[in-house]
């Protein structure tokens, strides 16, 4: 939802409560446009985030680890100057807007008692931290605005700190829900659409929550029946936002992704998976943390298939090249000949001149062979043997280095299922980490996060019990293969196309033909033509796994296999992994 005024108030009403008296211990700013404060309150020590980012403004205490540059931003500076143990006196709204307003009292280089404050204006693309002195005067922003960019208010150093302008529209919070339903009742639209175009500081979210009993009526036929249904909407959102009993704080998710937040229950979302919370704070913090998640894994995900997609063309032009160059090297045999037919014709030729026909004894017919004017005989017969020499060497060069490359193409078919298959910022780091040791990226740095990494493998269980393991990235898959397989066990993996690595535990017994069939299920499922039908999936014993002197990480070899052509069924496979969990 958009951050509205309820909203702000909601939680300007909790940070007041939570941070009254907590002094400023840290200032940092992992962004241009967002900064944390450490404070410390009697309690304990807590993290509060200010964002003026667009899309995600907000402010909340939060628990999310951040990074911060090595050189902090000069506003970030500005803010410790002035701020750095200073105490929070208050936080307030500016009543109807989208506003946060923290009030401090500090002391200046003189020691002497000042009352900066900072105002945290939480609208879409004009979000904004300002930083004002006691004397009302603009001190800094993240944002600046001059008389350019906007001739209603100028927020730049200096000049006085003048509160947003209000829209022309009756305000939620400052206003009785009599007044609005009267306001509603004059407009033809819908009442949510009438309510979001007359009232502000209600996002569409709450005004569809305010008119959910009567939104298939205008607002020019409600009758008493419906403004008794409209009033009794707009007093449960008002009783929320004044009575902290009242909150009800919760998230609503579309399958995994979080679409919906809001301080009081929401019935328009029934039949959707919520997830509920006992203060602002947290719903924030697990609301913009999960957005912020996905939105990081879309653009690693995008990043990294970019660069490995750089990768990919640079190895087909570098084969289109060695190829050509091969072709080239066919001339080696001709180099040969001619150098051949010099020699046992010496006598024919003087230097300086540019070309001789002999007789060919292989063919029985005339050969004019081309002279260099500068050399003798000899060395004319010579010069051809080093270049059948240097062409002959070349193109045994050229076969190794166009099969390297071939394998080369392979594993990057590999790492681009693996970016597919990554849902965690460890399994992309995983990857990226890999990319960087085997030197196809440069200047990749990581830091070891002290959280329990997430498993690398998929598991499950087949119907005869046995367990089956899948690698979710090229490190899991040769660890798996190579290391964690016991000689008896199975391993699996889809025939000429990237997959992970599949094991067939077999724990000492023969597995059955279903079971093998349900592993050629899970390793065709895991792999880049999963959609397809029939699909041919290699299976041997683990022991007859290897891995060459060389090969790019878990790029195996097996031999003995055997094929199976199955279709895997997704529902199916799944039953399997719960199956595992029980």
């Amino acid at each position: 939802m958009a951050l509205d005024a309820a909203m702000v108030r909601v939680a300007a009403d909790e940070l007041d409560t939570a941070l009254k008296g907590a002094r400023i211990e840290k200032i940092y700013m992992p962004s241009r446009d967002e900064a944390v404060f450490s404070v410390r309150t009697r309690e304990s020590r807590r993290m509060l985030l200010l964002s003026a980012r667009s899309g995600t403004a907000r402010a909340h205490i939060t628990t999310e680890e951040f990074d911060y540059p090595a050189v902090p931003p000069a506003f970030c500076m500005l803010l410790r100057k002035y701020l750095l143990g200073a105490r929070i006196t208050a936080v307030e709204t500016v009543e109807g807007d989208r506003v946060m307003l923290f009030r401090f009292e500090a002391l200046n280089d003189m020691g002497e008692k000042t009352f900066p404050s900072l105002s945290a204006e939480m609208m879409g693309r004009y979000s904004n931290l300002v930083l004002i002195g006691d004397d009302g005067v603009i001190l800094d922003a993240v944002k600046r605005v001059d008389s350019t960019q906007s001739e209603l208010r100028e927020i730049i150093p200096g000049a006085m700190f003048t509160e947003p302008p209000k829209p022309d529209k009756i305000s939620f919070l400052c206003s009785d829900d009599r007044e609005i339903v009267d306001a509603v009742k004059k407009s033809g639209r819908t009442v949510s659409s009438a309510l979001l175009q007359m009232v502000s500081g209600l996002s569409p979210l709450l005004c569809r929550e305010a008119a959910l009993e009567v939104d298939d009526l205008t607002g020019d036929t409600l009758d008493a029946d419906g403004e008794e249904k409209l009033l009794r909407g707009l007093a449960r959102i008002r009783s929320a936002v004044e009575d902290p009993a009242q909150r009800s704080f919760c998230i609503v998710y579309d399958g995994e992704k979080p679409v919906e937040y809001s301080f009081l229950a929401l019935r328009q979302y029934e039949g959707l998976k919520t997830e509920n919370f006992d203060s602002a704070s947290s719903m924030f913090d697990s609301y913009y943390s999960a957005r912020d998640r996905l939105e990081r894994m879309k653009t690693r995900s995008q990043d990294l298939n970019r660069q490995v997609r750089q990768l990919i063309d640079r190895n087909i032009r570098k084969q289109n090249a060695r190829r050509e160059e091969l072709e080239d090297t066919a001339r080696a045999e001709g180099k040969k000949l001619f150098g051949e037919l010099l020699t046992a014709n010496l006598h024919a030729f003087k230097k300086g001149d540019k070309e001789v026909t002999v007789l060919n004894y292989y063919t029985g017919e005339q050969c004019t062979i081309p002279l260099d004017v500068t050399k003798g005989p000899n060395e004319n017969a010579q010069k051809y043997y080093r270049d059948y020499r240097k062409l002959h060497t070349a193109a045994d060069v050229l076969k190794r280095l166009i099969v390297e490359g071939d394998e080369e193409a392979e594993y990057f078919r590999q790492v681009q299922y693996e970016i597919g298959l990554a849902s965690t910022e460890e399994e992309f780091v995983d990857i990226r980490k890999e990319l960087r040791d085997a030197g196809y990226l440069k200047g990749f740095r990581y830091r070891e996060r002290g959280h329990r990494k997430s498993d690398p493998y998929f598991r499950y269980r087949t119907d005869e019990g046995l367990e089956v393991i899948a690698g979710k990235n090229n490190t899991a898959n040769e660890r798996l293969s190579l290391k964690m397989a016991d000689g008896k066990d199975y391993w699996f993996h889809v025939k000429g196309a990237a997959g992970s690595h599949v094991i067939l535990r077999c724990d000492g017994i023969a597995p059955s033909e279903r079971s093998l069939t349900q592993a050629c299920e899970i390793a065709a499922f895991h792999s880049s033509v999963s959609s397809g039908q029939q699909i041919p999936v290699d299976y041997t014993e683990a022991r007859r796994v290897r891995k060459a002197a060389g090969a790019r990480m878990g790029m195996v070899t097996y031999t003995n296999q055997k094929t199976a052509f199955v279709t895997p069924v997704p529902d199916e496979i799944e039953k399997l992994r719960e199956k595992r969990t029980r």
